[in-house]
């Protein structure tokens, strides 16, 4: 290999290590969190509407893997109140694919999520309206 193979190896090596960090949000000086425990702190706005009665179907169908205001839980789910889930990234109806199909593991290193069975689309599309208002509150746009 020569020298300009090596640093062009070693640029990448870097500017992946990076991303890595970026995306899991590590920082090289905390512990990793308890099983179960938030990933995310979440501001909670006032809900009305929809998004209201989306976050009591999230509650009952997506709160135990993706926690109770979708701050994710360490071992079990990741938070959707994060940049990776903006709607330019993830748009609404990558939820609907979600929640019918399940999701195989790719930003995450939770596992694949398995389907949600007797969620209806109607119910889905609540769940995306609480899920985006969280966001919005956190400034996801």
């Amino acid at each position: 290999m020569n020298a300009r193979s090596a640093v062009l190896l070693g640029s990448a090596a870097l500017i992946v290590a990076l991303g890595a960090v970026y995306i899991l949000g590590g920082d090289g000086d905390r512990a990793a969190p308890a099983s179960g425990e938030a990933l995310a702190a979440v501001t909670v706005p006032p809900l009305s509407g929809a998004a209201a009665e989306g976050a009591e179907i999230f509650a009952a169908n997506c709160a135990s893997c993706h926690g109770a205001n979708a701050e994710g839980r360490a071992g079990e789910g990741p938070p959707l109140v994060h940049v990776i889930y903006e709607p330019g990234h993830h748009a609404d109806g990558a939820f609907f694919l979600a929640v019918a199909q399940g999701v195989r593991q790719h930003h995450w290193t939770f596992g694949n999520m398995p389907p949600v069975a007797g969620v209806s689309s109607d119910e889905i599309a609540r769940i995306v309206a609480y899920v985006r208002t969280l966001q919005r509150a956190n400034g996801i746009e």
